[in-house]
C-alpha cells in the first residue's frame, strides 16, 4: 500500500507519522510519500518521519518529493493538508474582518472564504493531476474550508471524501468523561463542517443507549468551559454545539476578545518556528509535546481509521466524514456536503440518517449551505459581485455595506492568489 501526503512539509505531519507508526495494523503501508513545494521543510519533517518510524519498528519506506506527478503515482490514497499562502495570509484572514465588526477567522466568515478563494483552484489542479496519474486513488481532504473543497472535489466527479478532527475530539473527551473507551462512544454528530452538533452521545454504537442529558447533567460544566459558552445555553440547547458555533452564538463576545489580544495565526507562527527548531534535532524521534497545541488533536487516529476502512474495509464501520447530503437531510439539496455519521467503505461513504432536525439548528444550516454555494461560484469563476454575493448570504456579515467593504477587502489582501483579480 502507498500513500501519498500532499503538504508533507507542514509542521502537522510527524502527528500523521505517528499515527501511522502506532496504527500500522489497522492501516499496513509499504511506502508514504510527502510531497512539498518547500524544500527546506520537506527534508526536515521528512528525516524526523523516518526515525519516528524506526523507533516505532514500522518497515515502511518514507520518501520526499517536490514533484506531484512521482508522489501520487500508483498511491492509493493522497490525503491533502495544504495552506495557500501560509500563515502570513491566514494573518490577513484573522485580522482585516475585524474592522468591519465581523468576526476573523481562517474557515468560516469573510476570512473563511477568502481562504476558500485561494484554496479550491489549486486543490482542483491537484485532484485533476491526481486522476491524471491514478485514476484510482481516494483524495481524503484535511485542507478547510473542508466542507467547500470537499465539494468543489466532488462536483468535479473526484473520489474524495473530507475528514475534520471535531467529531474525533469530542468522542475522546465524552469517553474520558465517561469513563469508558472511545470505541465505545457513537455520537450523534449533524450539521455542516465547522457547523455542527452532537444531538445524542450512544453507547456501543448507533442504537445504543444515548447518555447525553446524562453527561450534560453530571459534566455539563467542563463541556461549557472548553467551548467558552455558558452553561445555561447548553441546558436550554440540550445539545452540544461545536466550538465553532461561539462564532455565531456569540459573535460580538468574540469580536471584542479578537481585538484585544494576538491573531491565532501569530500563535501558530511563533509555535511553528519553535517545532521547526525541535525538528531538526537528530536525536528527536518522536512527536514533540508542543505539537498538541498546534491544533489538529487526533487527526492521524481519524484519518489511519478513514484510509484504512475505504482501502480495504478495515476500520471502524462508522465515521464521521464530509460527503454528498444525498436526501440525508431533506431540507438541504442533494449535492450539499454534509458531516454527518456514515457507513465507509471501499465503495465510498453512506451517510447514516439523521432524525429530522429542529428548525434552530436546520435554519442555520440551510443558510450557510447557500452561502457555500455561492463561495464555490465565486472561487471556481471569479469576480467581485460573485465574492460580494457569497458574503452578502453569510450570516456572520449579512449587512450590504459590510458585504462591499470585506469585498474590497478581500481582493486587496489576495491579489496574488485571485487569477481574476
Amino acid at each position: 500500500m502507498k500513500l501519498t501526503v500532499v503538504g508533507g512539509g507542514s509542521t502537522y505531519t510527524p502527528e500523521l507519522i505517528d499515527g501511522f507508526a502506532r496504527l500500522r495494523d489497522t492501516l499496513p503501508m509499504e511506502e508514504l510519500v510527502l510531497m512539498d513545494p518547500a524544500t527546506d521543510r520537506l527534508e526536515l519533517i521528512g528525516a524526523l518521519a523516518r526515525r519516528i518510524f524506526a523507533r516505532q519498528g514500522h518497515t515502511g519506506t518514507i520518501t520526499t518529493t517536490t514533484d506531484l506527478d512521482t508522489a501520487v503515482d500508483g498511491a492509493d490514497a493522497v490525503l491533502l493538508q495544504l495552506r495557500v499562502g501560509g500563515q502570513a495570509a491566514r494573518e490577513q484572514d484573522e485580522t482585516w474582518p475585524l474592522d468591519c465588526g465581523c468576526v476573523g477567522q481562517e474557515t468560516t466568515g469573510a476570512g473563511g472564504l477568502a481562504k476558500a478563494l485561494r484554496t479550491v483552484p489549486v486543490v482542483l489542479d491537484i485532484a485533476d493531476r491526481v486522476r491524471r496519474t491514478n485514476p484510482t486513488a481516494w483524495i481524503i481532504d484535511f485542507t478547510n474550508p473542508v466542507g467547500i473543497v470537499t465539494r468543489a472535489l466532488l462536483k468535479e466527479g473526484h473520489k474524495a471524501v473530507g475528514l475534520c478532527n471535531v467529531a474525533i475530539g469530542f468522542q475522546r473527551k465524552f469517553a474520558a468523561l465517561l469513563g469508558v473507551t472511545p470505541a465505545d462512544v457513537h455520537l450523534d454528530h449533524v450539521g455542516l463542517n465547522h457547523l455542527t452538533w452532537e444531538t445524542g452521545v450512544r453507547l456501543g454504537g448507533p442504537e445504543g443507549e444515548n447518555v447525553l442529558p446524562k453527561l450534560l447533567t453530571d459534566h455539563g460544566d467542563t463541556i461549557a468551559a472548553d467551548l467558552h459558552l455558558p452553561r445555561t445555553l447548553l441546558d436550554r440547547l440540550a445539545v452540544v454545539p461545536s466550538y465553532y458555533l461561539r462564532y455565531y452564538y456569540a459573535h460580538d463576545e468574540v469580536v471584542r476578545e479578537l481585538r484585544t489580544k494576538p491573531s491565532r495565526a501569530a500563535e501558530v507562527a511563533a509555535m511553528e518556528r519553535q517545532l521547526l527548531e525541535l525538528y531538526a534535532d537528530p536525536a528527536l524521534d518522536e512527536k514533540p509535546e508542543l505539537l498538541s497545541k498546534r491544533g489538529g488533536a487526533y487527526y492521524s487516529e481519524a484519518a489511519v481509521d478513514l484510509a484504512a476502512a475505504l482501502l480495504s474495509g478495515a476500520g471502524s464501520p462508522h465515521q464521521v466524514v464530509n460527503t454528498y447530503n444525498n436526501g440525508t437531510l431533506p431540507f438541504l439539496p442533494d449535492d450539499a456536503v454534509i458531516e454527518v455519521q456514515a457507513a465507509i467503505g471501499p465503495t465510498g461513504p453512506a451517510p447514516l440518517s439523521v432524525p429530522a432536525l429542529d428548525p434552530l439548528y436546520a435554519g442555520l444550516m440551510a443558510n450557510v449551505t447557500a452561502y457555500e454555494d455561492l463561495a464555490l461560484d465565486a472561487a471556481l469563476r471569479g469576480g467581485r459581485d460573485r465574492v460580494f454575493r457569497a458574503l452578502l448570504a453569510h450570516p456572520l456579515v449579512g449587512q450590504y455595506a459590510y458585504a462591499d467593504t470585506l469585498t474590497d477587502q478581500l481582493i486587496a489582501h489576495n491579489q496574488e492568489h485571485l487569477a481574476w483579480a
